[in-house]
């Protein structure tokens, strides 16, 4: 078995079919993308891997605990961390005060330590949150704020800020979307440092090929909510289901 299990996911929006029968299993530190044309069910999915969105049936499980109906910082509780296309983060505050937030936690109306319960100490915190910002390259903008960041930084410092909550599971929704050729392959480069450094597993929904071919140990292909195929990288290029999907029609490889 696999750290995450989707299990006979089916979601529908109306009469609208979203997803139909998924069934994914992530080895544990392991990157899975799932790629599909526009309109495939991959953000659906992805909203189903973080609770967000509850399937109509089938189940989803992470390190043996289900995630469904679950609040988001119960999400965060379990390991999991989210990227977003669009990178959330607090313009108006550091880089080092962005990266500090996530040591906390909205709980019962009140913010109480998250990440750092064991520690306990401002001190320490702090030196965690620079420790996150030397691994992604950032610890030189510490004291910028965060506004004036370039897309791929405000990625970076994203990324940074999933990270100091010590994630099991990082879910990337298109990360390098709106990136220029540059800012995206620094991205592919630090994400393979993430791996390098950390335990960590990663699910990637991503439309840029060379970002999956470059990072995938499997892929995924998703097709009007439908899993057509999953293989190791090499075998889904060429793959005539993946081409049908993308082009219309099948063709020789």
């Amino acid at each position: 078995m696999g750290i995450l299990e989707v299990k006979g996911v089916n979601k529908n929006f109306g009469g609208l079919k979203a997803l139909s029968d998924v069934n994914l299993s992530v080895k544990e530190n392991s990157v899975h993308a799932i790629i599909g044309p526009n309109g495939a069910g991959k953000s659906t999915l992805l909203n189903c891997l973080v609770g967000k969105l509850i399937p109509d049936t089938g189940s989803v499980m992470f390190d043996n605990q289900s995630v469904l109906g679950r609040k988001p910082h119960q999400i965060n509780q379990m390991g999991i961390s989210r990227v977003f296309q669009t990178p959330e983060i607090f313009g108006d505050l550091t880089v080092l005060e962005n990266v500090l937030i996530p040591c906390f936690a909205k709980r019962d109306g009140a913010f109480r330590m998250h990440a750092f319960e064991q520690v306990g100490n401002e001190r320490d915190m702090l030196l965690r949150a620079e420790t996150i910002l030397t691994d992604v390259n950032m610890i030189d903008k510490r004291d910028d704020h965060a506004g004036s960041l370039s897309r791929g930084d405000k990625r970076r410092l994203e990324m940074a800020m999933c990270l100091v909550q010590n994630p099991k599971l990082l879910l990337l929704d298109e990360p390098t979307a709106g990136m220029a050729r540059a800012d995206t392959n620094n991205t592919i480069g630090l994400l393979r440092e993430i791996r390098e450094i950390r335990d960590i597993t990663m699910v990637i929904i991503e439309h840029d090929m060379h970002v999956v071919f470059s990072l995938a140990d499997r892929i995924t292909v998703l097709a009007q909510g439908t899993p057509l195929v999953e293989d190791i990288p090499e075998k889904i290029k060429g793959h005539p289901k993946v081409q049908e999907a993308y082009l219309g029609q099948a063709h020789a490889a």
